[in-house]
């Protein structure tokens, strides 16, 4: 189908006045609209006179006749930083979760965050022990948890035995000490496999984030919202990002197999 522009009377099916003219039907009655390389998804509906027209191989097209219908730039502009602040975000907290599984990896050193993932059963319900008792490192080599309930303590020293800390309680009715035993030499490297899988897991995580914000930016693209280029540029945005994510990721779990290898 070709189309007829009143402003600079040329019959074109692509390129008038300076804007793009894309196919129209009866089940999609507009064209679209290019500013500055990036399309802002600007329609002009048509009205009932011009669909009639469409029956003949030719259609004048009156942008008088046209109720334009707009998503501004700074629109479009504040869904590219929505979902560029969501990616920031993810990736945050993949490096927080992370962080804190290899927290809950005891290296030979006392530590209050290897018992992050202890939970206890307090009045029917599962809790983290660190919200019902205060824990702190006497020394190097234990740990001392004092509940803020003293009903609890058996409950918190079960807790701890059931877990795999591999660690045996000492409770005197009052707080619930831990030694820290030294790791074998075999334990170490049981340990840091454990370590490099849970840094692979978060270098997964990162990349279906980054999955995430690309199927978002095609979606613009689709919606014709951002153009071919647009996409293409915060696509190798992202990659930095993503990259430096990944470096992050790379850094703490050196400094945790470091740990976990020096006797």
């Amino acid at each position: 189908m070709e189309f007829f522009c009143e402003l600079c009377e040329v019959e074109s099916e692509k390129w008038c006045c300076g804007q793009r003219v894309v196919s129209v039907t009866k089940e999609r009655p507009f064209v679209l609209v290019w500013v500055r390389g990036v399309k802002p998804f600007i329609v002009g509906v048509l009205g009932t006179q011009l669909l009639q027209n469409l029956k003949t191989s030719k259609m004048v097209f009156n942008w008088r006749d046209a109720t334009i219908k707009c998503a501004t730039m700074e629109e479009i502009e504040a869904e590219k930083s929505l979902i560029e602040k969501s990616v920031k975000e993810r990736m945050e907290k993949a490096i927080d979760s992370v962080l804190s599984n290899f927290n809950s990896i005891r290296t030979g050193r006392s530590n209050p965050a290897m018992l992050d993932k202890v939970e206890v059963e307090y009045y029917g319900s599962p809790v983290g022990l660190k919200t019902i008792a205060q824990i702190s490192t006497p020394d190097s080599s234990s740990l001392l948890v004092q509940p803020y309930d003293k009903s609890s303590l058996k409950s918190i020293e079960k807790a701890i035995v059931n877990s795999d800390l591999g660690m045996t309680p000492s409770n005197d009715g009052e707080v619930i000490r831990l030694s820290i035993p030294q790791l074998t030499s075999d334990r170490r490297k049981e340990l840091s496999k454990i370590v490099a899988k849970q840094a692979e897991e978060g270098k997964v995580a990162i990349r279906n984030i980054r999955r995430d914000a690309i199927k978002s930016y095609d979606k613009l693209e689709k919606e014709k919202k951002l153009s071919e280029d647009n996409v293409k540029d915060l696509t190798a945005d992202l990659q930095k990002l993503t990259d430096e994510y990944m470096k992050k990721i790379d850094t703490i779990f050196k400094q945790k197999e470091k740990e976990l290898l020096t006797v």
